[in-house]
Formats: C-alpha cells, structure tokens, sequence
C-alpha cells in the first residue's frame, strides 16, 4: 500500500485576506498590516484592527521608520468596524483579543489563528532600551509573517 502523495490532498484555497488583531491596533496589529502589505506587495487584503482604538504608539512609528514604512497616519479601527466574516485569516496577536475573537462569528472556525506577541510597551527602561523592544516585536512579526505566507 503506498502513501498517499501530495497530489492526493485536496488543495488550500490560497489566502487572499488577512486580519491582525491587537488589543487598541496602536502597536502589534498595525505593525502586522504594514509588514504584510510590504511582503505580500499587496497581492492579499490586509488590515488590522483591535479590541478598542488606541492612540498610535510613537515607538512604534519610529521602529517602522527604520523599515521604511510610515505609519504615521494610522487611524486605529476596532472589530466592530470590520466584517469579520470578509476575511481567509484572522490572527489575534494577544491572549484578549483571541478570547474575543474565539467567540465571534468567521468565515470558518479554522480561520482564527493565535500568534501571543508580547506587548513591547510593557517593557522599561531608556529610550534605546525601549526602542530595542519594539525592534524585537517588529522583527519577529516580520519572521512570522514571512514563514506564514507563501507570498
């Protein structure tokens, strides 16, 4: 008896829409859209959102700066502000906003995936030390996104 080969699996519908959520979309998730904008070249609808509206995070501006990207006119949407159902992937990238979505209504239950990145606002100490936090959180969403997506 052989194995069955890969051609034997049904295929993955390919991601054409991505949702990142964060607790306030000020820090994680808008890092997240902006990265997978970039990396996809826009080939997939990306957006992010959070639990409630924060303020943009300046570090957070300053550390996509170096990348390039300017987020300095990020407007901060909400969950209630977008259709949930609209998108192939939800990724809640904190503990909150995962038990929130858990209890939402998707596209398919295997839709919501749970990425647990640290909020680099809660770290103290000078502004470098700071910043460097940030850069941690940036880099490693970058990974994830990358390793994610088969952009």
């Amino acid at each position: 008896m052989s194995k069955a080969s890969s051609e034997d699996q049904p295929a993955k519908a390919p991601v054409k829409s991505v949702l990142f959520v964060c607790n306030q979309n000020a820090v994680r998730s808008p890092m997240a859209e902006a990265l997978a904008k970039r990396l996809s070249k826009r080939r997939i609808f990306v957006e992010s959102a959070g639990l409630i509206a924060g303020a943009l995070d300046p570090f957070t501006v300053a550390v996509m700066a170096e990348e390039k990207i300017d987020l300095s006119s990020h407007k901060a949407l909400t969950v209630a502000d977008v259709d949930l159902t609209a998108f192939d992937v939800v990724i809640a990238l904190t503990d909150e906003s995962h038990a929130h979505l858990a209890r939402q209504k998707l596209k398919s239950t295997e839709s919501l995936e749970h990425w647990s990145i640290p909020d680099p606002a809660d770290n103290e100490g000078n502004r470098s030390q700071i910043m460097d936090s940030y850069r941690l959180v940036r880099d490693h969403l970058e990974c994830r996104i990358a390793d994610r997506f088969p952009f």
